[in-house]
């Protein structure tokens, strides 16, 4: 036999397929965009809210519209309270209006299951809550929810 008749192949690692990398990529971030909420409101109120023993989360988010009662944010503390609905400061007589709009932004199935949910501060004198409760009520927005932070049991 001659020498050298029978040569030594040299042996390639073959190349890594990245045709279904793409596919991945926008399929984690279409997730991402799904899963993730984003902030829309603006809070011009600072608040600290009340705890509570019996606290339950809220389902439907969507159909949940928020008021939010507190100290005017970047002034220094003082005795009035303010009333957020969105991004601008209100008073008690725009309530109204604000459901209406909320209602008139949310699907039918959400009209139905409409949640106002109430942050405000643990300071708030009752009246306040009292009269956001009565414009509520004028505008036929019946489920109302206070937002609270769970207290720790001993």
């Amino acid at each position: 036999m001659k020498k050298g008749a029978f040569h030594r192949q040299e042996r390639h690692m073959p190349g890594l397929n990245l045709s279904s990398l793409p596919d991945l990529i926008f399929t984690v971030l279409f997730f991402f965009m799904i899963v993730t909420h984003m902030r829309e409101v603006v809070l011009k109120v600072r608040y600290q809210v009340p705890q509570a023993t019996e606290v339950q989360k809220l389902t439907h988010k969507s159909a949940v519209s928020y008021i939010y009662v507190g100290h005017r944010q970047g002034v220094p503390a003082d005795s009035a309270f303010y009333i957020q609905l969105n991004d601008k400061l209100a008073t008690i007589d725009d309530i109204r209006n604000f459901v209406e709009e909320e209602r008139a932004n949310m699907s039918s199935e959400d009209q139905a299951r409409m949640t106002v949910s109430i942050k405000a501060d643990r300071d708030v004198p009752m009246g306040i809550i009292s009269d956001i409760k009565q414009a509520l009520q004028g505008a036929y927005a019946l489920k109302i929810n206070y937002s609270t932070t769970e207290k720790p049991r001993n």
